[in-house]
């Protein structure tokens, strides 16, 4: 049941798939969805999303690029990362989250040990960091193919129009940011960057008018964090607000879970249930794995939980770098492929993965009711 089926070969166009510094959209995948016959995945460090065709039976291949520019007002245009680390599909949208978070400046061994430390000292903001946005996604019904539009008509509702828009915010902030400066179990957090066990965004699912983010950090005494809220369009057009979600009129809930002292790095619903890709908050190798919450969403409804070991699921560790491979294949992204099957992606493939150039593999795993 819990065993690897699969590869699945996701092929890119050389001529999309370069950075301005040079990396390869295949060397830093954070999120995957599939809709219909294609995928869509990001790199954490552009400011586009990429589309993949299946053109074979476990294979994927005539890459699309988008450019979020196009569609959003980032508050940094394309000079600076999202960042992205979550995607979803959900009332004919498709909906995008950044990290949230800072970041640390890294040490470069040309350079002197003075300049090296000096360079941990350097905590940084990227503008475009602070993303919840929304974008039509339509469905030719002629054939299949997704694309994405900054408005057109609701398909579901000829006299509604579907608009592009993102959560009220600017350079440094925004509404969700705001929402928790003063939260018990964050506000120490949010002045430390992600990798340091800091505040950051990692996973993205809807269900109808309810948003949950996973939290990869922090991790409080072994327990991550899942946040739940809800948005409306805002006076402003092209501006989503948050509404609130509890009778003390707060903006968001908090649900915490204990999936061994692992954060989230990706989840996904299926059902009443959530998924969850779990992995460790820090830059380090360490067991990544997927859990399944069931019932997660009629219990969530009713109010804020807290999940202990015993209620959650193990259902696989995902393969990870080590040795020779330290720091790669770290799993990012997790998309529910069919009925039977997880499909996960990598950030910093290995080699194995790379078995040509612009072609990078992809892991299919079999869940409960496959054959």
């Amino acid at each position: 049941m819990k065993h690897l089926a699969t590869l699945l070969e996701l092929r890119f166009n050389p001529e999309f798939s370069f950075g301005p510094e040079g990396k390869h959209v295949r060397d830093g995948l954070s999120t995957v969805l599939r809709t219909g016959d294609y995928l869509w995945v990001s790199c954490d460090e552009r400011t586009k999303v990429e589309r993949l065709k299946k053109t074979g039976e476990y294979t994927y291949a005539e890459h699309t690029t988008f450019d979020l520019t196009e569609y959003l007002e980032l508050p940094d245009g394309n000079n600076s990362e999202i960042d992205i680390e979550g995607m979803g599909r959900a009332g004919g949208y498709l909906w995008i989250v950044g990290s949230h978070s800072l970041k640390r400046r890294k040490p470069k061994s040309k350079d002197s040990i003075e300049k090296q430390i000096n360079r941990l000292t350097k905590v940084k903001n990227d503008p475009n960091r602070y993303l919840l946005a929304r974008i039509p996604l339509v469905e030719n019904p002629k054939t299949g193919e997704f694309t994405l539009q900054k408005s057109c008509p609701d398909p579901e509702n000829g006299g509604k129009t579907l608009r592009a828009a993102q959560l009220v915010g600017t350079s440094t902030t925004n509404q969700l940011m705001e929402a928790v400066a003063n939260d018990p179990h964050l506000k120490d957090f949010l002045p430390i960057p992600g990798k340091d066990n800091g505040f950051d965004i990692e996973g993205l699912a809807l269900h109808e008018n309810r948003i949950f983010l996973g939290l990869r950090g922090p991790v409080l005494r072994g327990w991550a964090m899942l946040l739940e809220l809800q948005v409306e369009d805002a006076e402003q057009e092209g501006y989503l607000q948050l509404v609130p979600v509890e009778e003390d009129k707060r903006l968001y809930k908090k649900h915490f879970l204990h999936m061994s002292g692992k954060g989230v790095r990706e989840l996904r619903i299926k059902g009443d249930d959530l998924y969850f890709l779990a992995g460790p908050t820090m830059d380090l190798d360490g067991t990544i794995a997927v859990y399944r919450w069931p019932n997660a969403i009629p219990r969530t409804a009713k109010g804020e939980q807290v999940v202990h070991r015993k209620e959650l699921e193990h259902l696989f560790d995902v393969p990870h770098g080590s040795g020779m491979t330290s720091g790669q294949n770290k799993a990012e992204g997790l998309a529910i492929y069919d009925d039977n099957h997880l499909l996960v992606v990598f950030d910093s493939p290995s080699a194995l993965r790379k078995p040509e150039d612009d072609v990078v593999l992809a892991d299919l795993y079999r869940i409960s009711g496959g054959k």
